[in-house]
């Protein structure tokens, strides 16, 4: 059997991969459908209401400190650098001098970063009290 020119081998994977984007969006949408179908809605009322004596129930929003945002970010940027060191460790040798300057260069600026973040208050923790 010959091979069209056309033909490319991964033909059947993009088929694939769009049946299965397809499926996939069409069980979330259905769940969604189905989920709110199926939901009791009538106990809203139940959920604010006074427990026997206790104080009435005030709907506060729910505030997270965007410190903790900061420091994800932050141990995701420095965890990455060690992603990155990784693989130019298991071929310094053949990277030679100009591998380890760019190594060192890409410290540095890593550094500069840590530096700034640091200086900006990034990485002290505050009191909430």
């Amino acid at each position: 059997m010959s091979r069209l020119p056309n033909d490319s081998s991964y033909l059947g994977i993009f088929i694939m991969f769009i049946l299965a984007f397809c499926v996939f969006s069409l069980t979330v949408k259905s769940s969604s459908i189905i989920s709110k179908k199926l939901a009791n809605r009538n106990d809203e009322r139940l959920k604010n209401d006074f427990y026997e004596a206790g104080p009435e129930a005030v709907k506060q929003p729910n505030s997270i400190n965007s410190h903790f945002y900061i420091v994800a970010v932050l141990f995701i940027l420095f965890d990455v650098e060690i992603i990155f060191m990784f693989p130019w460790a298991v071929n310094f040798k053949l990277l030679g001098a100009f591998g380890f300057a760019e190594m060192i260069l890409f410290i540095a600026l890593l550094g500069v970063g840590f530096v700034y973040a640091w200086k900006k208050g990034a990485l002290s923790w505050q009191s909430t009290k």
